[in-house]
C-alpha cells in the first residue's frame, strides 16, 4: 500500500521554536508512515537488541529474513548464550561484519551470568556490554524500556545538521554530544521509543543520505533551515573518506572426491575465525598456480580459470582471481586448519563469508 504523507506546513517557523516543535511534527508523521517491521511488533529488549545490531551497516530489506530466522532458532538470550559459535556464525552468514554476532553472544553470556538472563534496564549498564555503544544503548533503553535517552546515529545527525544548517564536522564527538543533548531536552517522556524511531525512519525514508532528500514529503520542512535556504545537500558536513586499500588475491576452489577444501582464517583481523576457500596473496597466473601445487605436493587433474570477483569491505577492497582445481591427492600438511566439506556441509554447517559468493555459487552449481 502506498504511504500517505502528511504535508509540511507552508508557513516557516522561527528557528528558536525549531526543536521544541519537532516532536509534534515528527510523531504525527510517524503514526501514518512508519513501516511495519518484525522487530516493531514486539519491543521485548532482546528482539530490539538483535535488530539494532543487525541493522548496523546493513539495509532493512536485507536484515528482515535474517532477523526472522535468528528469532526462530534463538528465541531468547539464554538460547543465544548457549549456541555453538559455528552454528551462530552460519545463521549470520551473508550479513557480514561477523564480529557483531560474536559480540552478541559474549554479551548474552554476561547477561545470563550477571543479570539473571534479562537485559539491564539501565543506559549506562547497557553500554558496558560487548558490542553495545552509545547509539545502540540509547535505542534499546528508549524503545524497550521507555527511558528518555537519545539514540544518535548517522541518520539523526544528518537530519539535525540540515534542520539547523550546521556546518560543523558531524563526525566529531562534539557534534554527537551536542545533538544528543538537544534530543535529550525535547524527547517526549511518554513516547521515547516512538520519537527515536521516528527520527531514524525520517532519515531512512525522507532525509536521504546519498540522494536528494524528499523535502516535499517531510513533516519538518517548514522548520528546516537547509530546506528554506535551498541547500539541503550541502549538509551534513563531513571530511572526505580515505580511499580504500586495494588488495589482489587468488581464490582456489580445490575439490577432491566431490568435497571442497575450506581453510580457517586466523582468530583476529578481517573475517576472524571464519571459513574460506584456499586463498593465496597476489593475482596469480595459471602457470604460477601449477607451480604452487607442485611445490605443495598437490596432484592435479585439471585447472579451470574462474571469473574475477571483487568485494568491498569498509577499509579495503578485495580484487579476486579464481581457479577451480580438481585434485587427485592433497597432503593435509599443506593447508593448516582445514576441512573437506561436501555440498550439504557447506550449506548447513560452515559459514563462508559473502565475499566469496561468486565462487560458492559456482561450486554449488557445478555439483548440481
Amino acid at each position: 500500500m502506498q504511504a500517505k504523507y502528511i504535508q509540511a506546513k507552508s508557513t516557516p517557523i522561527v528557528s528558536s521554536d525549531l526543536f521544541e516543535l519537532l516532536p509534534r511534527f515528527l510523531l504525527q508523521w510517524y503514526e501514518v508512515n512508519a513501516r511495519t517491521l518484525p522487530w516493531r511488533e514486539n519491543t521485548d529488549p532482546y528482539r530490539v537488541w538483535v535488530s539494532e545490531i543487525m541493522l548496523q551497516q546493513t539495509r532493512v530489506s536485507a536484515v528482515i529474513p535474517y532477523y526472522n530466522r535468528f528469532m526462530e532458532r534463538l528465541p531468547s538470550i539464554a538460547d543465544l548464550a548457549a549456541a555453538e559459535e559455528a552454528g551462530l556464525l552460519k545463521l549470520w552468514e551473508g550479513l557480514g561484519y561477523y564480529s557483531r554476532a560474536k559480540n552478541l553472544q559474549k554479551a548474552a553470556k554476561i547477561i545470563c551470568a550477571e543479570y539473571d538472563g534479562k537485559m539491564p534496564a539501565d543506559f549506562e549498564l547497557l553500554k558496558k556490554l560487548p558490542g553495545i555503544g552509545e547509539y545502540t544503548a540509547g535505542a534499546i533503553a528508549s524503545i524497550a524500556f521507555s527511558l528518555p535517552v537519545p539514540a544518535v546515529d548517522g541518520n539523526v545527525l544528518r537530519i539535525m545538521s540540515r534542520l539547523k544548517a550546521d556546518s560543523q564536522d558531524m563526525t566529531t564527538v562534539k557534534a554527537k554530544k551536542e545533538y544528543g543533548q538537544v534530543i535529550q531536552g525535547i524527547i517526549p517522556k511518554d513516547r521515547t521509543g516512538d520519537f527515536n524511531q521516528a527520527l531514524m525512519e525520517l532519515g531512512a525514508l525522507i532525509c536521504l543520505p546519498n540522494a536528494a532528500p524528499l523535502c516535499e514529503q517531510c513533516p519538518a520542512a517548514s522548520v528546516c533551515a537547509a530546506h528554506l535556504q535551498g541547500n539541503e545537500t550541502d549538509y551534513p558536513v563531513m571530511p572526505a573518506k580515505k580511499a580504500r586499500r586495494q588488495e589482489k588475491i587468488t581464490v582456489l576452489l580445490v575439490e577432491q572426491n566431490q568435497r571442497i577444501l575450506l581453510c580457517k582464517r586466523e582468530n583476529k583481523g578481517l573475517l576472524a575465525g571464519l571459513w574460506q576457500y584456499l586463498v593465496l596473496p597476489e593475482a596469480l597466473e595459471q602457470p604460477e598456480i601449477s607451480k604452487w601445487c607442485e611445490e605443495n605436493k598437490i596432484i592435479l587433474q585439471s585447472i579451470q580459470p574462474l571469473p574475477q570477483a571483487r568485494h568491498i569491505f569498509t577499509h579495503v577492497q578485495w580484487n579476486m582471481q579464481g581457479y577451480y582445481l580438481k585434485a587427485a591427492g592433497c597432503p593435509d600438511e599443506s593447508f593448516g586448519d582445514h576441512v573437506w566439506a561436501d555440498k550439504n556441509s557447506l550449506l548447513v554447517q560452515y559459514a563462508v563469508p559473502s565475499a566469496f559468493k561468486t565462487y560458492t555459487e559456482f561450486w554449488l552449481k557445478h555439483l548440481s
